[in-house]
């Protein structure tokens, strides 16, 4: 497989993890013990940790490019074995 083709795994794989990671430790402000800003919608988070959330869906998007990369240099899932 060419280098694009695992770029491209590896994003659709980060972009995934990412949208699963995001909702996970989220707090409003009243669940944070903290008052809402005018203005801010009642769902809007205190404290998201972007930062964090993107660092840990690198992690876990590199585990997940590594597996795929195994199988596919050493032929564990051939594509005959997937259409048998």
């Amino acid at each position: 497989m060419s280098v694009a083709s695992h770029i491209v795994v590896f994003v659709i794989a980060w972009w995934l993890v990412l949208f699963m990671i995001l909702p996970v430790g989220v707090k409003t402000p009243e669940e944070a013990g903290e008052e809402r800003e005018p203005g801010t919608p009642e769902s809007a988070p205190h404290n998201p940790r972007i930062v964090r959330k993107m660092l840990i869906t690198t992690a876990i998007a590199s585990v997940i490019w590594l597996i795929y990369w195994l199988i596919v240099k050493y032929d564990i899932i051939t594509f005959e074995d997937v259409m048998m």
